[in-house]
């Protein structure tokens, strides 16, 4: 289940579209009416560790999709599908972030605009850091 989880989260995040301006949607799901509708306590460390996830996403995506749509050959698409959700599940495990909570988050930060311009901007500062 966790695996297929994280391959759904890999393949969201490398066909979706942006929801929070430049940031793509890497939820395997989007978030319900109950969800958006109930805000969840972040902390500024959890912050920290979504806005370095959700780079490490935009590196994977740039690096797997050209591949994962190129790719002609089945099995050359699970080999490089597996690639990726393996880089996936680091950067969450690194970040001290289950896909749930960073779903969790993805969601509030996305339907609270203070919080999305905090997000973009550790998101801004993540980016210069790599």
């Amino acid at each position: 289940m966790k695996s297929r989880f994280i391959r759904n989260i890999v393949c969201a995040l490398l066909v979706d579209g942006a929801l929070l301006g430049a940031m793509p949607l890497i939820a395997a799901d989007k978030p319900t009416k109950e969800r958006r509708g109930a805000e969840t306590t972040i902390s500024e460390k959890e912050l920290n560790a979504f806005a370095k996830a959700y780079v490490d996403y935009q590196k994977i995506r740039s690096s797997y999709g050209p591949a994962l749509e190129s790719a002609k050959d089945p099995q050359q698409k699970k080999r490089i599908e597996h690639e990726a959700n393996t880089k996936v599940k680091e950067s969450l495990d690194t970040a001290g972030l289950t896909p749930e909570r960073y779903n969790e988050i993805f969601a509030t930060v996305n339907g609270n605009e203070q919080l999305r311009k905090k997000v973009l901007k550790k998101v801004e500062n993540e980016r210069r850091k790599s």
